[in-house]
């Protein structure tokens, strides 16, 4: 009975956040950020020492709140014109699909993107590079009226009850375009320490959203982060970051690092790492993150402890995330550090 509450006071909350007028939307978010780069910064595009990097996230989050948010993204992105731009710099470009449902899918976002970034090398070998990046979307969203339960539907037997709500089961859909932007500074000390900071800006446009009469703003959301890695020792590496973001009356801080051990380094035909440590989002969750490493693939998965009061409705378990990252690295690639972690 108690997730039931909790569930039809989540389906009122989502639907009165999206229809009346001069409503607040938010950005679904990763815990494990530095494994989404284009949902970060649309700089990090083609920002890889490889032919191209495939990427894909998965997050399950409150589970215990009947299936709250679930989101998933894919990208690919590469770097291009290799041999039409100087050797220092790099252009990239990638698309993305986003898929974020809630409400035990009642409703549901899809997005798709295309973006692009170029990075101009501030030495002669590129070690150090400045880049800017932007991002065009078609954001498409759905609301199945039929799928959602409101508190006046709680009887004894369940949601048994008629609610007064006057969707009538209908659909309700909406869609927009957006534009987003970033810059990116990276520099590289050596072959194992690195360093990189950026900004970036979504809904530079702030699309609007409109729902039976009603209109509401996507306020822009302001990122900034940073990220490196130096060692620790012969087989051992530090890598830590960092994400502040702030959308309208929503603020985030989330940092950690983890430490890489490496168990065959990369004079072995197909290296292979494992990764352990912790990220912190500021009063709100402990982050655990597990890695493994092998050849071109990495793999991590994360879980959200909760630490707010929330944690008495989602039974501290904040949710479950899956990320995948697959950069195709041909022996004659240029050899330069990227952005990791």
């Amino acid at each position: 009975m108690k997730n039931r509450v909790l569930y039809s006071t989540l389906a009122i909350l989502l639907l009165h956040a999206l229809v009346p007028m001069n409503a607040y939307a938010q950005d679904p978010r990763f815990s494990q950020f530095f494994s989404s780069p284009l949902t970060v910064n649309p700089a990090f595009t083609g920002k890889t020492d490889g032919s191209y990097r495939v990427a894909g996230n998965y997050r399950n989050q409150w589970p215990t709140i009947n299936q709250a948010f679930q989101t998933q993204t894919v990208s690919i992105d590469a770097p291009i014109m290799k041999n039409r731009i100087g050797y220092n710099d790099t252009w990239g470009l990638g698309f993305m699909g986003f898929s974020d449902k809630s409400a035990a899918g009642a409703v549901n976002f899809s997005y798709a993107t295309l973006s692009t970034s170029f990075h101009k090398g501030l030495d002669e070998d590129g070690f150090k590079q400045l880049g800017v990046g932007f991002q065009a979307t078609y954001a498409n969203m759905n609301i199945n009226t039929s799928m959602l339960r409101f508190e006046d539907q709680l009887t004894t037997n369940g949601f048994t009850g008629i609610t007064n709500e006057i969707f009538n089961g209908a659909t309700l859909r909406s869609n927009y375009w957006d534009v987003n932007a970033g810059l990116l500074y990276s520099n590289s000390i050596n072959d194992r320490s690195y360093f990189y900071a950026g900004a970036s800006l979504y809904h530079l446009n702030r699309p609007r959203q409109q729902f039976t009469g009603g209109l509401y703003n996507l306020q822009p959301r302001l990122t900034l982060h940073s990220g490196g890695y130096f060692p620790l020792g012969a087989a051992t590496t530090l890598h830590a970051s960092a994400l502040y973001s702030s959308q309208a009356n929503a603020r985030e801080l989330v940092v950690g690092g983890a430490v890489q051990f490496i168990a065959a380094d990369d004079t072995e035909p197909m290296p292979v790492s494992f990764y352990a440590g912790s990220w912190y989002r500021l009063n709100d969750a402990v982050i655990p993150y597990v890695g493994l490493e092998y050849g071109d693939v990495r793999i991590g998965a994360t879980y959200d402890v909760n630490t707010s009061l929330l944690r008495s409705a989602s039974q501290t378990r904040g949710g479950f995330e899956l990320s995948l990252i697959y950069t195709r690295r041909p022996p004659s690639g240029k050899g330069l550090p990227c952005p990791k972690f």
